[in-house]
């Protein structure tokens, strides 16, 4: 069966809890920001008989699974190619102003990952590619055009990758014989720069390249960054009441997602007893927190689907203060 068949079985991370935390109703409006192949738009629609589900996704690959989805419900679903960065200005370039919940299933997708073409995938040899969008510079164009001081730091710092100068060197050093613009040749170079590399698969069961094929695909698609935009985007576009559920994958984009849900709840540090006591003029709670604590995937969901296992979601609700304005951290 191609990867590209609409009837392909695809189970969503946390599905049921996302469509729970969006307390779906009929009649209600959602953006499902991250398509991918279809499994929050499906849940979402089964949920209410008479919803409507707005995707988006910048991966062109995804139409054929829209159009399926489509033509099972007539009138109730529409994909809008694009950034969920832009989910704001794209919906209301189709006349819709505001919407009842937003949800966010962040990374790389089943469809990505398992497609060896696209250069995602440090388990199968392809072109070193790494783009969502199929636009822009590449992961070979950063791996054989940045210096290495700059691939330090992407490593370091979007990897997490303690041996990132090693990696980095090891880079710099195998490119100079010949460009690399295989997976499977950036992988062995990464591997072959970590100390200890084999036995550190055997312990922990991750392999060594993980973290530099994370970093990589970080910078290329600017992930984080588009995180960023993409709260900020369901901000404006939620109505009082609305839901923002959010799923990530790694300890960089909870963070994110943890710090924006924190600030705009009004959820600050109680200020220091030597500095003097904040103004009344601090910007409104845009959100309240639902829940207090990121939800985690059952034991049986990490089962039967490995993917899982690091998941974690997070959800506010939208109350009827402005949007702040990002130029000021406050209110227009």
């Amino acid at each position: 069966m191609s990867v590209l068949d609409p009837a392909l079985s695809h189970v969503p991370v946390m599905g049921a809890e996302v469509v729970d935390a969006l307390a779906v109703r009929d009649g209600g409006v959602y953006v499902d920001g991250t398509f991918g192949a279809g499994g929050y738009s499906r849940a979402i629609l089964a949920a209410a008989p008479t919803c409507v589900v707005w995707a988006v996704d910048r991966d062109p690959v995804v139409a054929h699974f829209a159009d399926a989805l489509a033509a099972e419900h007539p009138g109730r679903f529409r994909l809008v190619p694009g950034c969920f960065g832009a989910m704001d200005r794209l919906l209301a370039a189709e006349g819709v102003a505001g919407v009842d919940g937003v949800a966010l299933d962040l990374g790389v997708s089943s469809l990505q990952i398992d497609d060896a073409a696209r250069g995602f995938s440090f388990q199968q040899d392809g072109p070193l590619d790494m783009r969502m969008g199929r636009d822009g510079s590449s992961a070979a164009d950063l791996v054989n055009t940045a210096d290495e001081a700059e691939l330090v730091d992407i490593i370091a710092s979007l990897g997490e990758e303690r041996h990132a100068r090693r990696v980095a060197r090891a880079i710099a050093q195998a490119r100079a014989e010949a460009p690399i613009v295989r997976t499977g040749k950036l992988a062995e170079v990464v591997r072959a720069a970590i100390p200890g590399a084999a036995r550190q698969q055997a312990r922990d069961g991750i392999d060594p390249a993980t973290r530099t094929f994370q970093a990589l695909r970080l910078h290329v698609n600017d992930e984080l960054g588009e995180l960023d935009t993409g709260l900020e985007a369901a901000e404006r576009l939620l109505g009082p009441g609305g839901r923002l559920v959010v799923v990530s994958f790694h300890s960089l984009e909870d963070r994110r997602v943890k710090s924006f849900m924190r600030a705009r709840t009004g959820d600050r540090p109680a200020p220091s007893r030597h500095q003097p006591v904040a103004s009344n003029d601090q910007p409104r709670a845009t959100f309240r927190a639902v829940g207090r604590k990121a939800v985690r995937p059952g034991d049986a969901e990490v089962s039967a689907n490995a993917r899982a296992r690091s998941a974690r979601m997070r959800v506010a609700e939208r109350t009827d203060a402005p949007a702040w304005d990002r130029t000021t951290g406050g209110e227009p």
